[in-house]
């Protein structure tokens, strides 16, 4: 998938910045690389491996086959991003985007830049005839975000997520 075309013209709601959405870049790796690792202290809470993440951060750039970055802006400055991820599926022969890596800087919370990140995306997605829907994982105890994912149609499912890190080396 290509980032031409991906970015958005600015948007503005009443008494709020004007948000511009654009495909993120490489030179945007550094606010990527510091929203990461603010959101996994803020939602897990515990430090991410910065080398590792540095390496996945500058992967997704440069490999949009993988995943696609987007950056939220205001006044030239990087406020929030979110990333797109794509699942495959045979009952329904398309992709699931997954939204991941969301977030938005504290001073611009309420402020509707991640509705405006978010409504960017999802006409992205809406135009493209292989993307049948979108799904994000929200952590049990992060009710804000469950009630902002809620007011933007989303709704939980019947499934749950399991999950087998390799971490360590598999048991003998």
């Amino acid at each position: 998938m290509s980032n031409a075309n991906f970015s958005t013209p600015a948007t503005h709601f009443a008494n709020r910045p004007t948000v511009h959405i654009r495909p993120a870049r490489p030179e945007d790796a550094e606010f990527i690389i510091e929203y990461c690792q603010q959101l996994a202290l803020e939602t897990e809470p515990r430090p991410l491996d910065a080398a590792n993440m540095r390496q996945g951060v500058e992967q997704g750039l440069t490999q949009p086959d993988k995943c696609l970055f987007f950056v939220a802006e205001v006044d030239g400055r990087v406020v929030g991003q979110a990333m797109i991820t794509y699942e495959w599926g045979d009952w329904r022969n398309g992709d699931f985007w997954w939204f991941q890596s969301v977030y938005v800087h504290p001073d611009y919370r309420r402020q509707g830049v991640f509705k405006t990140l978010f409504r960017h995306i999802q006409s992205l997605a809406h135009k493209d005839k292989k993307t049948k829907g979108l799904r994000i994982h929200v952590e049990a105890s992060n009710t804000v975000g469950e009630t902002v994912y809620r007011r933007l149609g989303f709704h939980p499912t019947e499934n749950r997520i399991f999950e087998s890190r390799f971490l360590s080396p598999l048991p003998q």
